[in-house]
């Protein structure tokens, strides 16, 4: 049984990365979008707002209610509480977080205001991106990790990915 609620755990899991990923893309087409001259940037804020919507409560939602019953649920049937699993928590709960956030903005576009610049929401959608690496990694490597190795790779990361981004702004703005 236990195989079988660690394998509906990943899937959910990654249905709402998948989610998380695709919708801060819709927020940055749909924050460009309002750049647009009528009748573009309404045909445009419409579709988008359709597809958000859609992806939002459709997908993204869902799963992350189904990986919040699965994850607990592996947690009880392992019946022990590993150090790393605690980290892991620690950084679920961050991803939550983010993800309340991802909320936000949603209701916020949703109401037609748009507090962030397609470049600000380009380094957010990043957020993810450095959550996935962290907890991947604990649950993967476990207690062979490093404390020390573990947190500077992560930082190393961040550093890279924000470099990344600095990169593909000059290039655009070529």
């Amino acid at each position: 049984m236990y195989a079988y609620v660690k394998a509906l755990h990943i899937i959910f899991i990654v249905t709402w990365f998948a989610g998380m990923f695709y919708i801060v893309r819709l927020f940055i087409y749909n924050t460009e979008a309002q750049e647009k001259t009528e009748p573009e940037k309404s045909i445009l804020t419409n579709q988008f707002s359709i597809m958000i919507k859609r992806l939002w409560f459709g997908i993204t939602w869902p799963s992350a209610v189904l990986t919040l019953i699965f994850g607990p649920w592996m947690w009880y049937m392992l019946g022990a509480t590993p150090d790393w699993l605690m980290v892991k928590l620690t950084f679920v709960i961050g991803l939550y977080a983010y993800f309340f956030s991802l909320h936000a903005i949603y209701k916020q576009q949703a109401k037609g205001v748009f507090k962030y610049s397609s470049q600000k929401l380009r380094i957010w959608n990043e957020v993810a991106t450095i959550f996935l690496v962290a907890i991947v990694m604990l649950v993967v490597v476990k207690q062979a990790m490093s404390w020390f190795w573990g947190l500077l790779g992560l930082i190393l990361f961040v550093v890279l990915l924000m470099s990344a981004i600095k990169v593909y702004k000059a290039l655009r703005k070529r």
